[in-house]
């Protein structure tokens, strides 16, 4: 066990592992994009759709139920359905990502809207303010917090799971981990492994700083 994992510290810090299209920078920075791009578009669907649901209450059913389906989703088995449906691209780790991260970014959006205060909804409405008025300037900034919650873990989910695209023969660092599989390389699988948890913890933390340094006088 000790030479495992003095063969992984070397395996981290090697300048020959860093460099090259198959050094540890290039796929870091492939897995980033990835992940973020998958985020984008999950934001895009689920963030209107929360807002939507959690602002006139309709299809709240949808909003608590899908976050029970994004952990159920078997994400590998729906990127091997969209890969067989349409072939070897990137199409169906993007379509697998994202239907990963909607369901947090939906669910968070929607419990952030119901925690506003209806008083305070009353009292904007009171003021001559409209549906969209009280949606954008009243809703939304109190609920803010709880929405950011949800792209947080949305991308935090994806981060973690994005290591599916080396499963179609594409990068990132889940490369190391299916390479490693293949070549039975315990040091390469384990160093894929560490580097996704790791590069998932520091985005976690930074996330959820600036979280905090950005609503500070509402908790202070």
């Amino acid at each position: 066990m000790y030479e495992l994992f003095k063969n992984l510290g070397t395996w981290l810090v090697s300048g020959s592992q860093w460099s090259g299209p198959d050094g540890i920078a290039h796929r870091l920075a492939e897995h980033l994009q990835y992940s973020l791009l998958a985020t984008l578009i999950a934001a895009a669907i689920g963030l209107p759709l929360g807002l939507l649901i959690g602002h006139t209450g309709k299809g709240a059913f949808l909003a608590i139920n899908l976050a029970s389906f994004g952990r159920a989703l078997p994400t590998v088995g729906l990127v091997v359905l969209v890969f067989l449906a349409g072939g070897l691209s990137m199409l169906p780790v993007y379509v697998a990502l994202v239907a990963l991260a909607v369901p947090a970014i939906v669910t968070n959006t929607y419990a952030g809207m119901t925690a506003v205060d209806p008083d305070v909804k009353d009292a904007a409405r009171g003021q001559g303010m409209r549906g969209r008025q009280v949606l954008l300037r009243v809703e939304l900034p109190l609920a803010l917090p709880l929405v950011l919650t949800g792209l947080r873990l949305a991308l935090i989910q994806v981060v973690a799971t994005a290591t599916i695209a080396a499963y179609v023969s594409f990068g990132g660092l889940g490369r190391y981990v299916f390479d490693g599989l293949a070549q039975r390389d315990l040091v390469q699988v384990l160093g894929g492994a560490v580097l996704v948890a790791a590069v998932a913890v520091v985005l976690d933390l930074a996330l959820s700083g600036l979280q905090r340094f950005l609503f500070r006088h509402r908790t202070a």
